[in-house]
């Protein structure tokens, strides 16, 4: 019985490593995959230190509602992007930005509001967010823990740092099929 019960433990765990060996080199063959440019355990760690005095500066500034924006950094350039509700935030979040230490270039992706969203609509929004966090997840070709998503009545904004223009199509046409979404916003870069 035991031998039995081993020979099922390790034909199981052989079968799932087998299973993620296939799905990461399906991934890897993706059309037109190009590796994204290396970068060093320092430099992630530098830009983790960037995002992080960005964000913090960002949100201990009175004249900028941060909770709406997202920070992301690679090699010192630090992509904002989100919703804001004037102009004046744009500068101001990009005067902020500009005094943290090791922020070498900043890429604005920040969009304005427009008219006042209602809880019914942040409400909306955090439920479309999710869902498109999920199929992003849950999609083999698309690289989603570097998209950012927020989403404005319907409107999804999608921003970060990919490896390709590929994850790029693929996100974005992952993101169009998913109920509530009225439209895609792409403000995603590719690595550099």
């Amino acid at each position: 019985m035991k031998t039995r019960l081993r020979s099922l433990v390790v034909s199981t765990t052989l079968a799932g490593l087998v299973t993620v060996f296939i799905a990461g080199c399906e991934k890897a063959q993706m059309a037109n995959e190009t590796p994204p440019p290396k970068t060093t355990v320092g430099t992630q760690i530098d830009d983790s230190v960037v995002t992080a005095s960005t964000k913090s500066a960002l949100l201990s500034d009175p004249d900028i509602k941060s909770f709406d924006l997202q920070v992301e950094t690679r090699k010192g350039e630090v992509q904002l992007s989100g919703f804001v509700d004037n102009q004046a935030q744009v500068d101001r979040a990009i005067a902020v930005t500009r005094g943290v230490a090791g922020v070498k270039e900043i890429d604005n992706k920040l969009a304005l509001k427009g008219e006042a969203t209602t809880v019914g609509n942040k409400l909306d929004d955090g439920i479309v967010t999710a869902k498109v966090k999920t199929a992003l997840i849950s999609d083999k070709y698309v690289k989603s823990a570097d998209i950012a998503v927020v989403t404005r009545k319907g409107e999804v904004q999608l921003s970060g740092f990919v490896n390709n223009q590929s994850q790029i199509d693929r996100a974005l046409e992952v993101v169009r099929s998913v109920e509530g979404v009225s439209s895609v916003s792409n403000e995603m870069s590719i690595k550099k």
